[in-house]
C-alpha cells in the first residue's frame, strides 16, 4: 500500500537484497529532475509515504482483528446451541427421574418386611423387591448422571461468557484500527491535496500505471493451484483498493491474495502477516509465478510474483491492482503455497 521513493537494486539484481521503487519515484520521474527549491513537495510527499504505510499497518491489524472477531461469534454461536441442547437433555432427565420416583413410591412404599409378611405369594414379592431394587440403581445412576450433565451446562456457560466479553474486546479492536486507518487515509489526502496541481497530476498518472502487462517471461507456475492463483490475479489487474476489502470488486493487499488463492481452491490466512507463513519459504532469487511476497520486516505488504521480476499487488488507496516490479519495497520473504 505504502508509496516508496527511493529505488535500490532489486532481489534479482543482487540475490536476497531488495528495495523500494515507489509511485513517488514514478512521480518523480514523471516530473522531471525536483529543483532544490521544491523541498516542500519532497517534506510532504515524504510524509505521506509514512502515512500510506502506517494506513497499511493498521489495515492488516484490522484484518487480524475483524478475522478474531469472526472467529469469535462462530464459537459464541456453538457454543450457544451446545447450552441449549445441553439444557434440554438435563429437563430430560429431571423428567425420567420424576417417573422413576414416582414409581417407585407406588411400588415400594411399604417397608419391606412387613410387605414380605402380609404377601400371598412370597416368589412375587422377591420378584417386585428385585425390580426395585433395579429400579433404585438405574435411578441412581441417573442422578448421577445429572449432576455431570448439570456440572457441564455450568461449565459451558462460563466458557460461553468468558467468549462473549472477548468477542467484545475484539470488536472494539477492529473499531479501534478502523479509526486509525481512517484517520491516516485521510491526513494522506489533505497532504496531497496541498500539493501543487502539476505535482498532484503526477501522483495521478503514477498511481494508474501498471495496468499493461509487462513481458513476464516463460517462467512455469511451480503447481496447477499457483497457475489458478496468477491467473486469478491478473483478472483482477485495474480493480480499486479497497482497505479491509477481499474481492470480488475492490482489494486490500492480503485480501487479493486470499481471494486469488481461493479460485485455485486454496484457502489462505487472512492477513498478510499469516500469508507469509502459509508455505514453504524459498529465495528471492527461486521465486515462481504465483509465490508470495511478503513486504517490509513487519509483512505489512504483500503482493504475488508473476515472472520476470514482477508482482500483482494492490497497492494503496487510489491505486488500483496492479503490476509493479518485485524490488519495489523491501522483501521480507517469499512464499510457495
Amino acid at each position: 500500500m505504502g508509496f516508496h521513493r527511493r529505488l535500490a537494486p532489486s532481489g534479482f539484481d543482487r540475490g536476497a537484497t531488495s528495495a523500494a521503487v515507489c509511485v513517488l519515484s514514478a512521480a518523480a520521474a514523471a516530473l522531471g529532475a525536483v529543483p532544490a527549491l521544491a523541498a516542500p513537495q519532497d517534506d510532504t510527499r515524504a510524509k505521506v509515504d509514512r502515512l500510506y504505510e502506517q494506513a497499511e499497518q493498521a489495515t492488516e491489524a484490522f484484518n487480524k482483528a475483524d478475522e478474531r472477531a469472526d472467529s469469535l461469534r462462530k464459537q459464541v454461536s456453538t457454543a450457544q446451541d451446545e447450552i441449549a441442547r445441553q439444557q434440554e437433555r438435563i429437563n430430560t432427565m429431571r423428567d425420567a427421574l420424576g417417573s422413576l420416583a414416582g414409581a417407585q413410591y407406588r411400588s415400594g412404599g411399604m417397608d419391606p418386611s412387613l410387605a414380605l409378611l402380609f404377601s400371598d405369594d412370597p416368589d412375587d414379592y422377591l420378584d417386585k423387591a428385585a425390580a426395585l431394587d433395579r429400579i433404585g440403581a438405574h435411578q441412581a445412576g441417573e442422578l448421577k448422571d445429572l449432576q455431570m450433565a448439570m456440572r457441564d451446562l455450568a461449565q459451558r456457560r462460563e466458557e460461553a461468557t468468558g467468549k462473549l466479553a472477548e468477542l467484545e474486546k475484539s470488536r472494539k479492536a477492529v473499531a479501534r484500527h478502523k479509526k486509525t486507518v481512517e484517520q491516516k487515509l485521510t491526513k494522506a489526502r489533505q497532504l496531497l491535496n496541498s500539493l501543487p496541481l502539476a505535482e498532484r497530476a503526477a501522483y495521478d498518472r503514477a498511481s494508474r500505471s501498471g495496468r499493461d502487462i509487462p513481458d513476464l517471461g516463460d517462467a512455469a507456475p511451480a503447481s496447477g493451484r499457483a497457475a489458478a492463483a496468477v491467473a486469478a490475479a491478473r483478472s483482477a489487474i485495474g480493480r480499486p483498493y479497497v482497505w479491509g476489502a477481499s474481492g470480488p470488486t475492490g482489494f486490500d493487499c492480503s485480501g487479493l491474495m486470499q481471494w486469488s488463492y481461493a479460485q485455485a481452491g486454496v484457502g489462505l490466512p487472512r492477513t498478510s502477516q499469516a500469508q507469509r507463513y502459509a508455505g514453504r519459504q524459498v529465495p528471492l532469487s527461486q521465486a515462481r509465478p504465483g509465490d508470495l511476497v511478503a513486504y517490509r520486516s513487519d509483512a505489512s505488504h504483500i503482493g504475488m510474483y508473476v515472472g520476470n521480476g514482477q508482482v500483482i499487488h494492490a497497492p494503496y488507496p487510489g491505486a488500483p491492482v496492479r503490476y509493479d516490479p518485485v524490488g519495489m519495497m523491501p522483501v521480507s520473504s517469499v512464499t510457495r503455497v
